[in-house]
C-alpha cells in the first residue's frame, strides 16, 4: 500500500450543477435528468491499480448553504476536492468561486490539496454556454496562487470525460504518472465531424504536479500571455481520443 492508501474526495458546487449525476455516472454507469436535492451522500470503493491498491471515499455534498457545520467538516477532512460548475450557468461558476474561498479560508494546506475543477453539462454548451473555458482557466491559473489542480469539461449525460476526470486525482496524487502527451497549459478540443462538440474546448490542464515543483505559499500567478501562447499552439495538436476509447486505468 502507498502513503495514500485511503483518499477522501469531497464534491462541492452549487445546486443543480450535476454533482450527483457525475458521481452516479462514474460509479454505476447511470444517468437521470430528474433533479433531487442532496443533503450528504458517502460512497466507498476499493480500486486495484496494479502495484497500488487504494480505498476512495467520495462525499457528495449539498449544493446550498443549509448545513454550514457539515460543509466545514467535509472541507476539514478532505484529501481532495472536486469543484463542479455548469457550463450553461454563470451563477454556478460564481458559486464555485465561493466554494474555493471556503477551502482557502479553512485549509492552510489548500495549495497542496489536489483540486479538480469540472465544468459539467458540456452537452448544453453549443447553444446555452454561459461560462467560457478561457474565463475559468484565467481565474484558476492566473488570478489564484499556484495550485495542484486540473480543469476539465465533462458531460454526465453523455458520459464524456467522466472517467478521465477521476483519473486526474490519481495523477495529481502522483499515484499514476502523467500521460505522455500531457504538457503544462495544454488545451484539447474535440473535433469530431458533425458532432456538437466540434471545435469546442474540452480539457485544460496545468499543475505543479506535472512539472515536479511543489506549490508554495508565495508562488506568483501564472502569466496570461503564457496561456494565450499555449492556446494558439494547442490548435495544432491532434484531437483527443473519442469518449469510447480504451482506458489505460482500469477503475472498475
Amino acid at each position: 500500500m502507498c502513503d495514500h492508501d485511503r483518499i477522501r474526495l469531497v464534491m462541492l458546487g452549487g445546486a443543480g450543477v450535476g454533482k450527483s449525476a457525475i458521481l452516479k455516472r462514474f460509479l454505476f454507469g447511470t444517468f437521470t435528468d430528474k433533479y433531487k436535492s442532496t443533503v450528504e451522500d458517502l460512497y466507498s470503493r476499493d480500486y486495484d491499480l496494479g502495484s497500488v491498491s487504494i480505498k476512495v471515499d467520495i462525499l457528495d455534498t449539498c449544493g446550498d448553504l443549509q448545513f454550514p457545520a457539515m460543509r466545514r467538516l467535509s472541507i476539514a477532512t478532505a484529501n481532495a476536492f472536486l469543484l463542479v460548475y455548469a457550463c450553461n450557468s454563470a451563477d454556478s461558476f460564481s458559486r464555485l468561486k465561493c466554494c474555493f474561498e471556503e477551502i482557502r479560508e479553512q485549509r492552510d494546506d489548500f495549495q497542496q490539496v489536489p483540486i479538480v475543477v469540472a465544468g459539467n453539462k458540456l452537452d448544453m454548451a453549443p447553444s446555452h454556454r454561459e461560462v467560457p473555458l478561457e474565463d475559468v482557466s484565467e481565474w484558476l491559473y492566473c488570478e489564484l496562487p499556484r495550485l495542484r489542480t486540473k480543469l476539465v469539461e465533462c458531460s454526465a449525460k453523455d458520459n464524456y470525460n467522466i472517467r478521465d476526470m477521476f483519473k486526474c486525482f490519481l495523477t495529481l496524487y502522483r499515484i499514476l504518472p502523467p500521460s505522455g502527451n500531457e504538457t503544462s497549459l495544454k488545451r484539447s478540443a474535440s473535433r469530431q465531424g458533425g458532432s456538437r462538440r466540434a471545435g469546442s474546448p474540452a480539457t485544460l490542464a496545468a499543475t505543479s504536479a506535472e512539472d515536479g515543483a511543489e506549490p508554495g505559499a508565495n508562488s506568483k500567478p501564472r502569466s496570461r500571455s503564457l496561456i494565450r501562447r499555449s492556446s494558439r499552439k494547442a490548435k495544432q495538436q491532434p484531437p483527443p481520443p473519442a469518449p469510447g476509447a480504451a482506458d489505460e486505468c482500469h477503475l472498475s
